[in-house]
């Protein structure tokens, strides 16, 4: 079993912008990769192909998914877009087989764990204690798809919400709950662009059927989260034409807003 860190790995060719990769089986949805967990295999490459690091957090990051990739190797290309002295931008691209399955862009930085906000309009989601809220099991009801990442990351979901596991719809399509990793690895702003996109489709309360593929993520990374498990809501905007517009809060154990992100995606009912 890798945990998160090992199964984002990425190991550099001697050009330095090319890197090799295993997609690790753990991290997968049915039998394909997470999108989250590809984008911060993406993201790992792009902070190494910055000669020194001096950028190594991942402050913004839209990606574009072309096509499933297979568990198994890949390889990431970085291209360089510009270095600056507060900020980089870098492009990267999943190529699994000749074929480009994901592209991202990024935008990176160096966040300061010490930084507090000046304003803030994001109150940390309430939620009943962790112990009272209910485990997703690898076989969540109306996924239609075992989630295997689900052995690697514990999250439990506010009984509130929980209605349409039971048969009884709801007329909001939200999810909250929290969210830790299962070996107790502490999240990183990289392990943040994953959590971004871990949580179960916000449309399961509506009825909507099985897990859903996206088309294109975009995730804010706005602090270095502090240990302890993060609370976490996920809410779709809009549900039209066989597609979602889903967004993503993630708060640490400060309260503290540290990831937000947009998808748009396909569902079904």
């Amino acid at each position: 079993m890798a945990g998160f860190v090992e199964a984002t790995q990425v190991a550099a060719r001697t050009d330095g912008t090319t890197f090799d990769v295993e997609l690790d089986p753990r991290w997968t949805i049915g039998d394909k990769p997470n999108g989250g967990y590809l984008l911060a295999v993406l993201a790992r490459a792009a902070t190494a192909a910055e000669a020194g690091a001096p950028h190594p957090h991942p402050l913004a990051a839209s990606a574009t998914y072309l096509a499933a990739p297979t568990v198994g190797p890949a390889v990431v290309e970085v291209t360089p877009l510009r270095t600056g002295r507060s900020a980089s931008q870098m492009r990267a691209r999943l190529v699994q087989g000749g074929q480009v399955c994901v592209e991202a862009l990024f935008t990176l930085g160096k966040l300061d764990p010490e930084a507090a906000p000046r304003w803030a309009d994001s109150p940390a989601v309430e939620l009943p204690p962790e112990e009272d809220c209910a485990l997703i099991p690898v076989e969540p009801p109306g996924a239609g798809v075992k989630v295997n990442l689900m052995e690697e990351v514990e999250q439990r979901l506010d009984p509130a919400v929980l209605g349409f596991a039971f048969g009884m719809p709801s007329e909001r399509a939200e999810l909250r709950g929290w969210l830790r990793f299962a070996d107790g690895t502490p999240a990183d702003p990289i392990a943040l662009l994953f959590v971004a996109d871990s949580f179960p489709p916000a449309t399961l309360p509506i009825g909507s059927v099985g897990w859903v593929p996206t088309l294109e993520l975009t995730v804010y990374v706005r602090a270095v989260p502090a240990p302890g498990p993060l609370r976490v809501r996920q809410i779709a905007r809009l549900v039209e034409d066989g597609l979602v517009d889903e967004v993503c809060e993630v708060w640490d154990s400060r309260g503290r807003l540290v990831a937000q992100a947009t998808q748009l995606a396909k569902v079904r009912f």
